[in-house]
């Protein structure tokens, strides 16, 4: 464990909802509007978007048209994260919590730097994303770890490695992501995932986020709604930190109180 860390972000997600202002005051950002990922014409929508018992809940709805889905996000504002430990609990979920089934529902956690332009070779972005109903051309059930170099949108052109294991993660799951040393070391509870490196490792400062879009929206006609849910998430900015000691330190912040600390600088600082 490295002894250099320079600070720590941990929100337990105690806020009212997604107009609360404590959220843009602690460095958060509900995504509004349209934009990718996902179909051109789609929406981002706040509503979308709450947190019933301390828990970040993320409700994705689609009738199977453009005009009729609705995708939900939140991410901080700023890009200020880079080597480190990055972990949350995430609750993923296989089949809708209403409607049919078997929409191309994508559900991440991940951090990124936002694409400049096309090809860009400061683009970072460190992905852990669940298909429980498949998309981008396969069917089966499947989690992946991605670790990006860059990217174009049209033609598609990605320069990315990626760690797949197709299985049902339905559930409570514990993900980290540690980065340091040209290592990125993802894992799942406790159990280590994927391990990349090489032209992958991050670049630049990146923002975190949490997303659930539609691969494309096959799958029926009748609305049906999507569910991810995030108990916390933990940062320890350049520092190395095992599975078992982040939800140590979660327990101690929530044993004594603490429902938001955020110590990491910003760039300028």
């Amino acid at each position: 464990m490295a002894a250099d860390s320079t600070g720590v972000l941990f929100d337990d997600f105690s806020y009212s909802g997604a107009s609360d202002p404590l959220l843009a005051m602690r460095g958060w950002t509900v995504r509004s509007g349209r934009g990718g990922p996902g179909v051109p014409g789609v929406s981002w929508s706040p509503s979308a978007v709450s947190f019933p018992d301390g828990l970040l809940t993320l409700d994705s709805v689609t009738d199977g048209t453009a005009a009729g889905t609705v995708q939900a996000a939140l991410f901080t504002t700023r890009q200020r994260f880079r080597e480190g430990t990055y972990a949350s609990r995430v609750r993923f979920g296989d089949t809708p919590v209403s409607g049919p089934d078997g929409g191309h529902v994508v559900q991440a956690f991940f951090t990124i730097t936002p694409l400049r332009k096309d090809k860009d070779p400061d683009y970072s972005e460190l992905d852990f994303e669940y298909l429980p109903n498949g998309g981008w051309g396969a069917q089966d059930t499947r989690l992946y770890a991605t670790s990006w170099e860059t990217y174009q949108a049209e033609p598609w052109d990605a320069v990315r490695t990626q760690t797949t294991e197709r299985a049902s993660f339905a559930g409570w799951h514990d993900l980290v992501i540690q980065v340091s040393d040209g290592r990125m070391r993802y894992y799942v509870d406790g159990r280590l995932f994927a391990d990349h490196g090489g032209i992958y490792y991050p670049e630049q400062l990146m923002r975190i986020q949490f997303n659930q879009w539609f691969a494309d929206l096959d799958g029926g006609s009748n609305p049906r709604t999507y569910r991810l849910q995030v108990d916390w998430i933990y940062h320890s900015k350049g520092e190395t930190v095992s599975p078992p000691d982040v939800r140590n330190r979660v327990a101690g912040f929530r044993a004594a109180g603490i429902d938001f600390r955020d110590t990491v600088p910003s760039p300028s600082e």
